[in-house]
């Protein structure tokens, strides 16, 4: 017997022998039931079964106990049981419900679904508010499984996953439990402390699994799981859904209990088919089974989601409270595909407790100390879901592979091989690694930064780095430069730099940086140097504009508190103007030439937009996130967003010391993003910018403020601060100015209603942008486009029409993106 095997056992047989009360649930073919509800009655103390059936009861004393056990789909079975002794053993069988039609319901002149319905929508927000506070205890398991994995995705080798994959490439790739305490008051509130944390193959992790990610509400109107999807009893649920009435029971109180078949009216809307169960005259959830597909959810690797909720009735609280949670998925892309489960146990309900706005804080989730530190003899007697033995068989393997994959000499195998220079490093660069030391560097090849401009003709990068990782990645140094030559203008230029990453908490970075470097007049770089090589060589288009910068500057960044970061940046500059050195282009148009390198005048040939210059400048930035919470892990904070409320971003900016006095300037800026879903209507974003400049009225041209603008058609990332049929620096300005972006995708909400369009599952984009100087016409830009075009599950691109508008119609364009997930 090997040494995994016979540990492997060992662990089986302490699970038996920790066990309280145990047993296996199956139907009267001895087919295992998995997600059966189990619990004492009259209290929330409870478990559900795993995937083969099996289950653990957390009962501390012996005694006589009356066990429920609840299952959709079956007889809901009492058992009272007399325990003398512990672990106590009992199996039980579940029959099939009798789901039945009632005949008046049948001669109902309206569709009787509907009626209930109707009804449940009445009283939805009655419902959703008769919870108003409670503490539970909250267990989650999640686990994936990748099937046939391929060696290499996009070319790069993936390996074992760490000791996941099995000869056929198969095998579970994530295995992770959570114990926790939470705490909830409405409408909104929900905090976590977890206290037990397990990760299979990797001792000192900690599970992502959260109460929190997973607080799936079907009472309120849509639910956000991808997209925000639109719940069966939402207020406009008849507008997305037809219903059924597949028959009614009673459960073990008296309830009679509707099931009611979910239709979608239209497949690609963010919606759910399946089963909804509403109690009869209270008109609640008494559990559901819903599944929506990848395309639904606007999770595109996702081939479909199934998420199952059953509730319990507490007498004396008079509430359904949710008992029992699992999500169950299938996904596929790029060759990768897999199955998984998410299974989640709530216990011991305390309801409308005294909580009070003062017991929240931004901390929404956090953990008790050293709660990846329990050992196997706490999890056996705690974990309320048994597992599962190929569950049992991953915690052996892994944690028996991490203590070989930790050591040194398994570590260095790993690189030798990893490390060994191949033909393919001449044309993607080459990367050494030491991961015992934790310290890697690299260096980049010229073949992938090749690119053309006017002012240095053919030019490349050769780049290096370096990078030592300290306390599993908590603090890191990091080291880099790169040297640049350009064949026309016959200069070697060069950069290097460094930063150092204090915590993981704050996320104090310190950087330093300098050399020489050919810029571009808008810091924001709105073309990109792929880009401008194409259409200079194509269409003798050189819309890029360079200036020569050597620098030397220290910048530092932190967020000082919760939701405040501060940035800073001071850099001596010596700046000089290039011309261009070359007109070579592969197609010569007749129409046109090479524009000069002045973005102040295109036929100034020779002529510098600035006369040669230093300049000492001062950068700082501070944002301010309303409403962040975040998450308190060991290893690190991790913020939240709250799409509530915008971000605020303040800045000014500082040049002095110039060596012409006239360049020296000051600048205050300010700016408002935010972006928030409006329920299934789609989502809202905007971007607001403002500034005004001091004692800048012959500043240098790179020191004024650029609108990104777009003259190749083609667009790239968001478009919430770009103007997409605006010339590059038509109205750049050192003064004060005013810019908006506001973008509004519909995600479905108007075509997934048009037939035969809502086949294409294409997304509505409507945008408007703005920007304003004091000596030039307001300059608008108004956008709609069509986004989600592709195939299957790959849809990366987008088209949009725009028209400009400057006190007149000015120009229209087409506009074709790109985008990934």
């Amino acid at each position: 017997m090997t040494k995994t095997l016979l540990t492997t056992l060992l662990f089986f047989m302490s699970i038996i022998a920790f066990s309280q009360v145990k047993g296996t649930i199956t139907d009267i073919n001895n087919k295992p039931l998995p997600s059966v509800n189990i619990y004492i009655e009259n209290t929330f103390t409870g478990t559900t079964t795993n995937e083969a059936g099996n289950y653990v009861l957390n009962i501390t004393s012996t005694g006589d106990y009356r066990i429920v056990f609840q299952y959709l789909g079956y007889k809901t079975l009492k058992k009272n049981i007399s325990i003398d002794q512990l672990p106590y053993t009992l199996d039980v069988q579940l029959v099939e419900e009798e789901i039945s039609l009632n005949e008046v319901v049948i001669n109902s002149d309206e569709n009787p679904a509907d009626k209930i319905i109707r009804q449940a929508i009445e009283h939805r927000k009655e419902n959703l508010e008769k919870i108003n506070s409670y503490k539970a205890d909250f267990y989650s398991r999640g686990l994936i499984r990748i099937k046939d994995a391929p060696e290499k995705i996009l070319g790069q080798e993936i390996g074992d996953l760490g000791g996941g994959l099995d000869s056929t490439r198969s095998g579970i790739i994530y295995l992770s439990e959570t114990i926790s305490k939470i705490e909830f008051l409405r409408p909104d509130k929900l905090k976590e402390k977890i206290t037990a944390s397990k990760v299979a193959g990797d001792d000192s992790g900690f599970s992502f699994n959260t109460a929190v990610d997973v607080d799936y509400n079907f009472y309120e109107n849509t639910i956000e799981l991808g997209s925000q999807m639109i719940s069966p009893i939402a207020n406009n649920a008849f507008g997305y859904y037809r219903y059924k009435l597949e028959g009614v029971f009673y459960d073990d109180k008296g309830h009679l209990i509707n099931k009611i078949k979910v239709t979608p009216r239209r497949e690609n809307d963010p919606v759910y088919s399946g089963f909804i169960y509403i109690v009869e005259d209270q008109w609640t959830i008494y559990a559901l089974e819903l599944e929506m597909t990848g395309i639904q959810a606007r999770i595109p690797a996702a081939d479909f989601i199934q998420i199952q909720q059953d509730f319990s009735f507490s007498e004396s609280a008079g509430v359904w409270a949710k008992i029992s949670q699992t999500i169950d998925f299938k996904y596929g892309i790029f060759g990768i595909k897999g199955d998984g489960r998410f299974t989640y146990v709530y216990s011991n309900y305390v309801f409308n407790t005294p909580l009070t706005k003062k017991d929240f804080g931004r901390e929404i989730l956090s953990f008790a100390d050293e709660a990846n530190k329990k050992d196997s003899l706490y999890w056996k007697t705690i974990r309320p879901v048994p597992l599962t033995s190929e569950e049992i068989n991953d915690y052996v393997k892994k944690d028996s592979i991490q203590i070989v994959r930790e050591s040194k000499t398994y570590k260095d195998s790993v690189d030798a091989v990893n490390n060994k220079f191949k033909f393919g490093d001449l044309l993607g660069g080459y990367n050494y690694s030491n991961t015992y030391k934790e310290y890697s560097w690299g260096i980049s090849s010229p073949l992938t930064t090749l690119t053309f401009n006017t002012v240095q003709g053919w030019n490349a990068d050769v780049g290096g780095y370096y990078r030592k990782n300290y306390d599993k990645f908590k603090r890191y140094l990091s080291i880099g430069g790169s040297v640049n030559y350009g064949f026309n203008d016959d200069r070697l230029r060069g950069t290097v730099g460094a930063t150092y990453k204090f915590n993981n908490t704050s996320r104090a970075y310190l950087s330093v940086s300098g050399g020489v470097t050919t810029a571009q007049f808008n810091a924001s770089e709105p073309i990109s140097r792929p880009i401008n090589t194409s259409f200079s060589l194509f269409a003798e288009e050189n819309f890029m504009k360079l200036y020569d910068r050597s620098f030397a500057q220290v910048s530092y960044a932190e967020e000082l508190f919760n939701g405040f970061r501060l940035s800073s940046t001071l850099s001596y500059n010596r700046r000089k103007a290039l011309f261009n050195t070359t007109d070579q282009a592969w197609y010569p148009q007749d129409d046109r030439d090479y524009t000069s390198n002045n973005p102040l005048d295109a036929t100034a040939y020779g002529v510098a937009p600035f006369e040669t210059h230093n300049i000492v400048k001062l950068d700082v930035n501070a944002s301010i996130r309303f409403g962040q919470d975040y998450f308190s892990y060991p290893d690190g904070k991790f913020n939240i967003p709250d799409d509530d409320y915008p971000t605020l971003y303040v800045g000014y900016e500082k040049g002095f010391a110039a060596s012409n006095s006239d360049y020296n300037f000051d600048q205050v800026k300010l700016r408002v993003a935010q972006g928030f879903s409006i329920k299934d209507k789609g989502r809202f974003n905007y971007n607001l910018k403002a500034g005004k400049f001091f004692g800048a009225d012959d500043i240098a041209f790179m020191d004024y403020h650029h609108f990104n603008g777009n003259q190749t058609h083609f667009g790239t990332g968001t478009y919430l601060d770009v103007f997409n049929n605006l010339p590059y620096y038509a109205l750049s300005t050192n003064d004060a100015y005013v810019e908006l972006h506001t973008e509004h995708d519909f995600n479905g909400f108007l075509l997934g209603k048009l037939p035969l369009i809502n086949k294409l599952n294409f997304n509505l984009i409507v945008g408007a942008h703005a920007l304003a100087t004091p000596d030039t016409k307001p300059y608008q830009e108004y956008t709609v486009g069509i986004d989600n075009i592709g195939w299957g599950k790959f849809r990366f691109l987008r088209v949009d029409y725009v028209r400009s508008y400057m006190g007149g119609f000015v120009n229209d364009a087409w506009v074709f993106g790109i985008k990934f997930f």
